[in-house]
């Protein structure tokens, strides 16, 4: 997978060694796979399977499939530092042609706009792949940050999903 670029980041692709060194708590090797300073907050084994809706087993057994898309957000100008990170759910659904993004910012660089410019980079680039017809994603209702970066990329909203965990989300969507 190619790293993807925008003015103010390099948008790594994260891979299974990437994920093994910081599940298993290796700074020092994912700052040098990266090349780049992690956020002091260290994201951990709960962080990497909540971001990617899957068991981290499941993660190892197939990261072709799970880390399809994912990136890391490094920021170019001045020190490299890990700023986020947009993911997606896996590769798209073989039928429907559709995966769903999410994306995180470390506490120390949001509102800036690198979640608008990461994700913004990774739905275009995920358009741009042939199997995939369309790009979702899901918020709260209240999250107006979160909904501020779906709508300024494009998407627009096409209903609302009810989960377990999370009560009723919002979800937005982009079309080739």
């Amino acid at each position: 997978m190619d790293v993807l670029a925008t003015d103010r980041l390099e948008l790594l692709p994260i891979t299974r060694s990437l994920v093994d060194a910081v599940v298993d708590g290796r700074r020092a090797d994912a700052e040098a796979i990266c090349n780049a300073k992690f956020p002091d907050i260290w994201p951990g084994r709960t962080l990497v399977e909540r971001a990617f809706a899957c068991p981290l087993d499941k993660l190892r057994e197939d990261p072709d499939s799970w880390l399809w898309g994912a990136r890391v957000l490094v920021s170019r100008n001045g020190p490299r530092c890990v700023v986020g990170s947009v993911v997606l759910d896996g590769k798209p659904n073989p039928e429907t042609g559709s995966c769903e993004v999410a994306y995180g910012i470390d506490g120390a660089y949001q509102g800036r706009g690198f979640a608008t410019e990461g994700t913004r980079a990774v739905v275009e680039w995920a358009l741009a792949q042939r199997e995939v017809k369309r790009v979702t994603a899901s918020t709260f209702p209240w999250h107006v940050a979160s909904l501020n970066v779906l709508k300024k990329i494009g998407m627009h909203e096409i209903g609302t999903r009810e989960t377990e965990m999370f009560g009723d989300l919002v979800v937005y969507a982009k079309q080739r």
